[in-house]
C-alpha cells in the first residue's frame, strides 16, 4: 500500500511522546507579547499523537499541547501530488476528512476561508484551520475548477511540486524550462478567486517568471534560503527578493534543506531566519514548518515508517535532493510542540526586537491574507 506523507505523519504522531530538555516554555521573549501574538503555521498539519483509533474527538492531551504552541492557525495540505489519475478524487476525499475533524471538534477548530475567521479563532481559544493545494496538476487545463475548489474552502495554491506539470517546472525538474502560457493562465484564474498563489516547490524560472506575471503579491510559504545551502527546493536571493518587492512573504521551513548533511541544528535554523530578513526584509518573512506541531519519536516503527515513505516518494519521482529513507523531516532541537515559543526566544537572544518577532510569527501573513482574501 502506497504511505502518503500524511500518513507517514500519522504513524510518527502515534508513537509515545518522549521528555524533551527543552521543553520548557522559553523565558526570553516577553510571554504577554507571544500570547496576544496571532501565530501561524504558514504550511503546517494537523495530527493528534494521542487520539484513539476510531475516535472523531480530538484527545485531551493533543488539545492541550497545541493550546501551549500558542498557535492560531494552520495552513493544511489538502490535495495529492504529482500527475496520477486519482489526484483529484484523493484530494476531495482528504477534504472531507478535514472537514469532519472541524464538524467533531467544534470546541477546538474553525475553517478559515478570510482573515476575520482566524481573529475570531484565536479571541475564542480556537485553532483555525485553512486549506491549501500543493500542485496544479489536478486543475490541469480546466480552470474551472478553481472556482469549484475555492467554494470548498481552498484558498492557497501552490503551482508546482518538483516535477513538471501542465502549468510549469518544479524544483528538481532539470530543464528549468519555467512556467508555460497555461501556467499564466492557471495564475490568472487563481488570483480572479481571490486565491494566494504558492510557488513553494517550483523550478527557479518558474518561480522568477511566476514572480513576475502575479498581479497581487504570492507567497513561497516553505523553503529556505538556497545562498546559505545550494539545494533545489531552496530559494536564491534575487527570486526572494522580487517576492518581497511584489508585497509577498517568504516562509522558512524546519526541514533537512536547510544544510547540506540534512541534519539541520537550531543554529543552521536561526542563521536561514537572518537571512531572509537581510534579504526579503521584516515584513516578508514568515514560518512554514511543513511538519507537525508535537514532537517526532525516532524508533524501529519511526525508522521502517521513513524507509517506506522514501521509497513511494523515489518510485514516484518526487523526492528532492537531501531526502533519504534514514532522513527525519525535524530540525531536532525544536522537535517540540513549544517549537514557536522557543524560536521566538531565540530570536529575541539574537536581537530581534519584539515587534519583528510578531510579524515573523504571524503578522505579516495576516498582512498578505488580508490583501490577498480580504478582511
Amino acid at each position: 500500500m502506497q504511505l502518503s506523507r500524511r500518513e507517514l505523519i500519522g504513524a510518527l504522531a502515534a508513537l509515545p511522546a518522549v521528555s524533551s530538555a527543552r521543553a520548557a516554555a522559553p523565558s526570553g521573549y516577553p510571554a504577554r507579547d507571544y500570547d496576544r501574538a496571532i501565530v501561524i503555521d504558514g504550511l503546517g498539519g494537523l495530527v493528534d499523537p494521542y487520539g484513539k483509533e476510531g475516535d472523531p474527538r480530538f484527545s485531551a492531551r493533543g488539545w492541550a499541547e497545541l493550546r501551549q504552541s500558542g498557535v492560531s492557525a494552520i495552513h493544511c495540505t489538502v490535495n495529492e501530488v504529482g500527475n496520477e489519475p486519482d489526484v483529484a478524487d484523493k484530494t476531495l476525499r482528504n477534504l472531507a476528512a478535514l472537514e469532519e475533524v472541524i464538524a467533531d471538534n467544534p470546541d477546538m477548530f474553525v475553517r478559515a476561508t478570510r482573515v476575520a475567521d482566524i481573529r475570531a479563532a484565536k479571541a475564542a481559544g480556537k485553532v483555525a484551520l485553512y486549506y491549501g493545494f500543493q500542485d496544479t496538476s489536478l486543475i490541469g487545463a480546466d480552470l474551472s475548477r478553481i472556482e469549484l475548489y475555492h467554494g470548498l474552502g481552498v484558498r492557497i495554491i501552490q503551482l508546482t511540486y518538483n516535477k513538471r506539470n501542465l502549468s510549469g517546472d518544479g524544483a528538481i525538474e532539470p530543464a528549468n524550462a519555467g512556467i508555460s502560457d497555461l501556467g499564466r493562465r492557471t495564475i490568472e484564474a487563481i488570483e480572479a478567486q481571490k486565491i494566494l498563489l504558492d510557488l513553494s516547490h517550483g523550478g527557479q524560472r518558474t518561480v522568477a517568471e511566476a514572480i513576475a506575471h502575479a498581479k497581487r503579491p504570492p507567497i513561497i510559504s516553505h523553503s529556505g534560503c538556497r545562498a546559505l545551502n545550494d539545494n533545489p527546493r531552496n530559494i536564491w536571493d534575487a527570486e526572494m527578493k522580487a517576492l518581497a518587492n511584489k508585497g509577498g512573504v517568504f516562509g522558512i521551513y524546519y526541514m533537512p534543506f536547510l544544510v547540506a548533511n540534512s541534519k539541520p541544528t537550531r543554529e543552521d535554523l536561526l542563521r536561514h531566519f537572518d537571512h531572509a530578513l537581510q534579504i526579503c526584509g521584516e515584513d516578508h518573512i514568515a514560518i512554514g514548518t511543513d511538519g507537525m506541531i508535537s514532537r517526532t519519536v525516532i524508533d524501529d516503527s519511526a525508522r521502517a515508517a521513513q524507509r517506506k515513505f522514501h521509497e513511494e516518494r523515489t518510485k514516484k519521482g518526487i523526492a528532492a535532493p537531501g531526502e533519504g529513507p534514514d532522513i527525519f523531516n525535524i530540525v531536532a532541537d525544536y522537535d517540540t510542540h513549544l517549537r514557536f515559543r522557543m524560536l521566538a526566544d531565540d530570536l529575541s537572544a539574537r536581537g530581534w526586537p519584539a515587534a519583528r518577532i510578531e510579524k515573523l510569527l504571524g503578522g505579516n501573513l495576516v498582512r498578505l491574507y488580508t490583501e490577498v482574501w480580504g478582511g
